[in-house]
């Protein structure tokens, strides 16, 4: 029986999109009505949402995506995360705050790279076709909904400051009237023109072509360190993913330089712990799953980039039983979640979830879940004229502290807190799952996970579950629908806890599909924290 306030479930035997935008989630479903493959269908919703969701990702970002490859009847990932630019002068940087905005912010982009790679791998159609949906919204308009309306506001001010930023951000996104409210139609003609050149010259129009140059120019202008060579150098790459078992499931999410690792560690913990004895929502249940949570966090940050013989010693069953043993004995856990720092300082926690995530099932069998990212909204804010591109701010998450041993070098590979993960069961595929979040993507995906294959929760009910996020020393956040008495109970037990709303994004937005291995239907999940939405096929 549906509960009153409740998504119901959404439920189909040909195909599932579940994305952050009711639009692109459309957009994808059309191309799998068509005949495409999840492949195709991926880079269709990517496109749409580089339209919808402009502040969140786009054809300049970078991402990553962990994929059920039907066809080969194993599961793959693909790193589109281009490395530091060869020039990127670190040494003028001690803080990441001084990479928020501008030109010096700007890594190479990756997405297009990517999605063109999915199509070509094992899609069936042509970028003309795939990117059409975009297009078309682009250049017709749609009208901004509560959560576009909600970002437009909180960026416009903040990048009113940057006086060589803002003239092209407002006319591209607001008109030039610097803001929006409610009814405002949003048309992206120079977005739509860029797509369509893309759709019938190819992606060398951006890796070495005039659309790339016409972005070095301009950063050239506002001070940047790209050069075409950082263009020429983007490469996609199919990698194995790593993975480990929790609950008869395998969990696979992309390797190092991914920071992924540190979900499968949280989980490898909790594997020890019997959650389903555990009242759901308890002061127990969530002191063991944060104190996981801290732990892992503290080891992947002590680790940063480990080499294949140190993931497997981190993920060994002497470590984890180790890190077990310490979730058990019931002292504080106190330490970073963020980056490295010295012991005495915090490391600023970014904005909230600016990045995006989405999951496709089709018939053939075949899986993918893609988390895409500008890096924070609207990324570096650098939007280059009559191209309707905004340029990411991937080196904000750049290790730049001159005493960190990890500190980011030029032309190296640049660790990344995304982590979309596909589930196996005896080596069928069963859930695709990702999160935006930051650093929080980390956290939020375990805790999603627990409840649904340790307490049993439908998808969606999952999603929409209670979090909680961490951030350094003890401090966590954690929504008020988790009943107050655990709150003043989990802070008993040495967690800093300050109670948020019922609802925060600043615990991710979460899009899923579930496949039921025995009649084959795919179940969607969506966030009700974003604008998140299921089409079925």
């Amino acid at each position: 029986m549906l509960q009153p306030g409740r998504r119901p479930t959404i439920a189909s035997r040909h195909g599932m999109v579940a994305a952050a935008h009711p639009l692109a989630a459309a957009a994808g479903a059309r191309i799998l009505g068509n005949g495409g493959t999840a492949f195709d269908a991926a880079v269709a919703t990517a496109a749409a949402l580089n339209v919808v969701e402009p502040y969140m990702s786009g054809l300049a970002g970078r991402g990553v995506a962990t994929c059920y490859i039907a066809k080969e009847r194993r599961v793959r990932s693909l790193d589109f995360v281009a490395p530091i630019p060869n020039n990127f002068p670190v040494d003028k940087f001690s803080r990441r705050d001084q990479l928020a905005r501008g030109a010096s912010a700007v890594g190479a982009p990756g997405n297009l790279a990517g999605w063109c790679e999915l199509a070509q791998s094992h899609g069936r159609k042509k970028l003309p076709e795939l990117f059409a949906p975009a297009i078309a919204l682009a250049r017709d308009g749609f009208q901004l909904i509560e959560f576009n309306l909600e970002e437009f506001g909180k960026a416009s001010p903040e990048i009113a400051e940057h006086k060589a930023l803002f003239p092209e951000w407002s006319r591209v996104y607001t008109a030039g009237r610097g803001t929006v409210s409610p009814g405002f139609i949003l048309k992206q003609p120079d977005l739509a023109r860029t797509l369509e050149a893309l759709a019938s010259e190819g992606p060398g129009l951006l890796y070495g072509g005039a659309l790339g140059q016409k972005i070095v120019d301009r950063l050239k202008e506002l001070g940047g360190c790209l050069t075409l060579d950082d263009f020429r150098a983007v490469k996609p790459r199919w990698i194995d993913p790593i993975a480990v078992s929790y609950r008869g499931h395998s969990v696979h999410v992309p390797p190092p330089p991914c920071e992924g690792f540190q979900y499968l560690l949280t989980l490898r913990i909790l594997e020890g712990f019997d959650l389903a004895k555990m009242a759901r929502g308890s002061t127990q249940h969530l002191d063991v799953v944060l104190r996981a949570i801290r732990l892992a966090a503290g080891v992947r940050i002590a680790s940063s980039v480990p080499s294949a013989q140190k993931l497997a010693e981190i993920l060994s069953d002497g470590h984890v039983e180790a890190l077990r043993s310490r979730v058990r004995d019931g002292r504080p856990i106190e330490g970073p979640t963020e980056q490295w720092a010295p012991s005495a300082e915090k490391v600023a926690v970014p904005g909230e979830s600016h990045t995006t995530s989405f999951s496709i099932a089709d018939s053939d069998g075949n899986l993918v879940c893609l988390t895409q990212s500008l890096g924070s909204v609207f990324g570096s804010g650098v939007v280059v004229p009559d191209t309707g591109l905004c340029l990411n701010n991937f080196l904000y998450w750049a290790d730049v502290n001159p005493k960190s041993p990890f500190r980011a070098k030029p032309g190296g590979a640049l660790p990344m807190c995304m982590a979309p993960s596909i589930l196996t069961r005896d080596d069928a595929p069963v859930l695709a799952l990702g999160t935006p979040g930051s650093y929080g993507i980390l956290q939020t995906q375990p805790q999603a996970l627990v409840h649904y294959l340790d307490f049993g929760l439908p998808l969606q009910e999952a999603i929409e579950a209670p979090r909680a996020r961490l951030t350094d020393g003890r401090e966590v956040l954690v929504e008020s629908r988790v009943d107050g008495d655990v709150h003043e109970a989990l802070r008993q037990r040495g967690h800093d806890v300050t109670s948020g709303p019922d609802w925060t994004m600043k615990v991710g937005g979460m899009q899923g599909v579930a496949i039921d291995p025995k009649t084959g239907i795919f179940i969607g999940g969506c966030d009700p924290r974003r604008d998140g939405y299921c089409v079925p096929v």
